[in-house]
């Protein structure tokens, strides 16, 4: 495959792998980074692609698989953790303190899961990944997502619940 015919297959698509890395990944830096990586891969395996009967599926699942490799590795975990201690996340600015107050306390009870629970959370109600983007990324089974996600909102809830009435009781 020549670079004309490499451009003309897979450039298309350019803008929906980079939405895809980005809503996985949740930084943009890292998105391209990572579709540029994906670019790079496919051309080393060029000769290769010219099977391909569908080059926006091919890409498509190329970028979400790197995409969750790198999720996978602690390396990257850790330094997003880092980076999420350092900066505050704005959601977007609601008027409402009070809603901005609840979006806090959400955001805490999540940090005080236990790891896996937190982990289900960020993918399935955060980044929107299905069931099975969530068993790939984590080597869990479906079983066990759903487990994991039903009781970290089950204690979500509780808690968030909790803290509410407590709220409330002195008035």
């Amino acid at each position: 495959m020549d670079a004309e015919s490499f451009k003309k297959a897979f450039l298309p698509y350019h803008r929906k792998l980079y939405c895809v890395a980005c809503r996985l990944l949740e930084n943009t830096s890292d998105a391209e980074d990572l579709v540029q990586e994906a670019y790079m891969k496919m051309w080393e395996k060029r000769e290769g692609l010219t099977v391909i009967s569908n080059p926006e599926a091919f890409s498509v699942t190329l970028v979400k698989n790197m995409c969750f490799d790198l999720l996978r590795t602690n390396r990257y975990m850790l330094s997003k953790q880092a980076v999420e201690l350092t900066t505050v996340q704005d959601v977007s600015p609601p008027d409402d303190l009070e809603m901005k107050d609840e979006v806090w306390q959400v955001k805490d009870i999540v940090a005080r899961l236990p790891r896996q629970q937190q982990r289900v959370v960020e993918l399935r109600d955060m980044k929107g990944c299905s069931y099975e983007e969530i068993e790939h990324v984590t080597g869990l089974n479906a079983s066990n997502v759903r487990v994991l996600l039903s009781r970290a909102r089950k204690r979500i809830r509780e808690e968030f619940n909790k803290r509410s009435n407590y709220g409330s009781q002195g008035n």
